[in-house]
């Protein structure tokens, strides 16, 4: 028998880093808050100033001074982010066995669940149900009360999770959410209580949590159970909390009881970025926490490493007129460049239209399409710029969702067209039928037998025939389908119009389907009014047919190397992120910001903040642009009133003329460069 070779080979100790020279390494206002003693801090965290090097450094600051790295507990928004900031903490202290607690509210809460569960009566192996399976165990608990669903549009189970989801989170009880964000379902709030507390009995008994219970129960363990919270206050003896501005409610007193022992929390944010009350985070928070936490220290990014001056000098502008906030003034190091840019255009398809030609010439600059991003109030705006850039052969990545006109919503209103012009289109009847209400599958398959053998479908949808198929419940509503019908196929040559008809009919769906009822309502207006360039229903079909087929996303030009593609999103959606060059479009009098916001204080500060947020995305060229005229106006609309309140000499305003030399600036000031 052989004998195998043996070789020895040992493993050597890592060798100890050099000292991190934290005075080297961070700017003075860096320094002062990643140095620190220690107590209740609060890191106020401009566009671009670098709150994540912050972050990083004080725990490894923390870690360099003897503190444990598990009684270190750093709380992020994205698990992504908690990895990405623990590597690089690795990489300074060079250790990488190291046992930091970090990640998202909900991820910790879920490990301190299970470590405490036998406090809250409940096994530690419980099962943590995803949002599908929240909605699904909601609707069976609708049908397990027998509530009737068919008489009324009643609320599916993605909305019903969302007003459950905003009540916990907010602290608001159900009346006041229902009040606030669902007035049209006043009547049923006796019926979502129920539902709601025979979900938390299912719950219980099948030992399931959903998203919204990790953090509940969590925060029922730290105020209900003095022994489980003195074990939690004793392990984590330094709190870090990144993006504090987006917390809500239930997770600031998260933070709040975790830190009443020692009071170690440093929490990094801007107030000027809080954009997402949607969501339920709570602006008030931030502007709360040195109340909250005697003895805060305010620290203060104000150094910006991104923008130009000129860009910075404009967003100084524009959040200075907001009365609820932190004060500060955002300072440039790069060297002075071009002014920003507004643009006023006479109409949608005349903005579009600049857009592209700018993003082409700027290519032609040297600028990569990856380095430009167009960044929107309302994802309804991008629909035009989408159009041009396909014309054009301009590669797009849309972020903000799905392709404005491959949205559900948009598809549903456009089945009822596809109808109107094609009478043998099943699958636009089978999409009609589901969001008409009242009919089952099975009666839709015995409808379609009926319809694609009749030489007038829309009269024999009102037939007697067609009507003994439907039960009771549907056939009022099967009849005002016919008569929709009937109106729509007059209307041929005006398929804006005949959208407007059908929004009625189809808002009883979209009101009961969606949480975001009213972004989508906005949308379906716009592409009423988006309509109007077409003189009939087919050449308008025709149009969001190749629309589809040939997206900007997929082409290249011939023989051009692959230069990435211009970023087409929300601005909700761009925060944390940035371009060389950004567009604004839709800076218009009740587009941005949105109409609703009128009247209402809180709402326009955080129209403005969403602004402010737009402009700090651009690293060296902003443009804000509006239609002068809308579709459906013969008078000129009033640009943003954000942009009415800027000094005049902080940007330039372009005059787009038409001819050899289109687009050419007219500036009225010395300053900035040719773009």
């Amino acid at each position: 028998m052989s004998t195998p070779h043996i070789r020895s080979y040992t493993l050597k100790p890592q060798a100890n880093p050099l000292p991190i020279r934290f005075s080297e390494e961070l700017n003075p206002e860096q320094l002062a808050a990643v140095t620190a003693p220690g107590g209740p801090m609060l890191v106020l965290a401009g566009a671009g100033s670098g709150k994540t090097r912050v972050l990083v450094y004080r725990v490894a600051h923390l870690i360099q001074k003897g503190v444990p790295p598990e009684a270190i507990l750093l709380l992020t928004f994205t698990n992504k982010a908690a990895r990405e900031m623990l590597d690089r903490v690795a990489r300074l202290v060079g250790d990488n066995e190291f046992r930091i607690w970090g990640g998202t509210f909900h991820h910790v809460g879920n490990f301190m669940l299970r470590r405490y569960s036998q406090y809250l009566g409940m096994p530690n192996n419980f099962a943590i149900l995803d949002s599908e399976d929240s909605k699904f165990l909601l609707q069976e608990c609708v049908v397990d009360l027998g509530i009737k669903t068919k008489a009324t549009r009643f609320p599916k189970g993605d909305l019903l999770a969302d007003i459950l989801s905003y009540s916990l989170n907010t602290g608001k009880t159900l009346d006041e959410v229902v009040q606030l964000r669902y007035p049209h379902y006043v009547q049923l709030a006796k019926e979502f209580e129920a539902i709601f507390k025979r979900y938390e009995t299912r719950k219980k008994s099948a030992f399931l949590v959903d998203f919204d219970d990790l953090l509940l129960l969590w925060y029922r363990l730290l105020t209900e159970f003095p022994e489980a919270r003195e074990k939690m206050a004793s392990q984590f003896t330094h709190i870090l909390v990144d993006e504090y501005q987006d917390t809500n409610r239930l997770q600031a007193q998260i933070v709040k009881e975790l830190a009443l022992k020692h009071e170690n929390v440093l929490v990094v944010g801007d107030d000027a970025q809080s954009i997402y009350s949607f969501r339920g985070a709570e602006f008030q928070n931030i502007l709360d926490f040195p109340e909250d936490h005697a003895g805060t220290t305010i620290y203060r990014l104000e150094t910006n490493y991104r923008s130009i001056p000129e860009i910075l000098q404009l967003a100084n502008a524009i959040i200075a007129k907001n009365e609820r906030q932190f004060k500060k003034e955002l300072r440039s190091v790069r060297p002075k460049g071009f002014l920003p840019a507004v643009i006023p255009l006479q109409h949608p398809d005349e903005q579009a239209a600049f857009v592209a030609q700018r993003i082409l010439e700027l290519r032609d600059e040297g600028f990569a399409l990856s380095d430009m991003a167009i960044l929107y109030r309302a994802h309804y705006q991008s629909a035009e710029i989408e159009l041009e850039l396909t014309r054009r052969n301009i590669p797009y990545e849309l972020r903000s969702g799905l392709r404005f006109f491959e949205q559900a919503h948009i598809k549903d209103v456009l089945a009822f067209l596809r109808v109107v012009q094609n009478t043998k289109d099943e699958l636009a009847w089978k999409r009609i039928f589901k969001v008409s209400g009242g009919i089952g599958g099975k009666t839709v398959l015995r409808i379609w037998e009926k319809l694609q053998q009749s030489t007038d479908p829309f009269l024999e949808l009102k037939g007697k025939e067609i009507g003994n198929l439907v039960p009771r419940r549907g056939q009022e509503r099967l009849l005002s389908l016919a008569e929709l019908l009937l109106v729509t196929d007059k209307m041929k040559g005006n398929p804006s119009e005949a959208i407007r008809q059908l929004l009625e009919f189809y808002d009883d769906y979209l009101r009961s389907s969606f949480p975001n009822y009213r972004e989508r309502k906005l949308d379906l207006e716009e592409l009423s009014n988006f309509a109007l360039r077409y003189q009939d229903v087919e050449s308008f079909l025709s149009e969001i047919a190749l629309q589809e087929g040939l997206s900007g996303e997929d082409i290249l030009l011939p023989d051009e190397k692959e230069e990435g593609a211009v970023v087409l999103t929300t601005i909700h959606r761009a925060k944390g992120l940035e371009w060389r060059v950004v567009f604004v479009p839709w800076l218009l009098d009740g587009h941005f910001p949105l109409s609703y916001a009128y009247g209402k204080a809180d709402a326009m500060e955080e129209e403005r903040r969403l602004f402010y947020v737009a402009v700090t995305r651009a690293k060296d060229q902003i443009y804000m642009l509006y239609p002068a005229l809308g579709y459906r106006q013969t008078v000129l609309s009033h640009p943003s009133p954000f942009l009415s309140e800027l000094p005049v000499d902080l940007y330039e305003q372009w005059v787009v003329k038409h001819g050899v030399q289109e687009l050419e600036p007219e500036r009225e000031t010395e300053q900035g460069g040719q773009p």
